[in-house]
């Protein structure tokens, strides 16, 4: 993947820290199992790949904002995805997304932070 991956991945994980820390954790594990599983990824996957993560970083960008102005409702963090996207995925897009909803809406989460996800420099 071409070096700007580097910097979009570090963007990502910093605007992380805004967020609660079991959506940290989950959304760090994350990013990191993905980028891993794509550094060998042919031009036009990395492409896609890198323009997706770029979406999600705007949009946490524009979430995290708008949280910070609007202290007293929730935060809602990600968004809903369409049918039209969902139909876009791979079958194993669609596992991965089962496993992290299924992580994210464990009763009694209980997500560690291991060494592996502590933010290197």
């Amino acid at each position: 993947m071409p070096g700007g991956a580097r910097g979009l991945y570090r963007r990502i994980l910093l605007l992380h820290r805004a967020l609660p820390a079991a959506l940290r954790a989950l959304g760090d594990r994350y990013v990191k199992e993905e980028f891993r599983k794509h550094k060998a990824a042919g031009p036009a996957e990395a492409q896609r790949f890198l323009r997706e993560w770029e979406n999600y970083a705007a949009l946490i960008q524009q979430q995290i904002n708008e949280d910070e102005q609007n202290l007293k409702e929730k935060a809602v963090y990600g968004i809903q995805l369409t049918e039209e996207k969902l139909n876009d995925f791979r079958d194993e897009q669609i596992g991965q997304l089962k496993e992290l909803m299924d992580e994210a809406t464990k009763p009694n989460k209980k997500i560690t932070i291991s060494k592996d996800s502590e933010h290197k420099n």
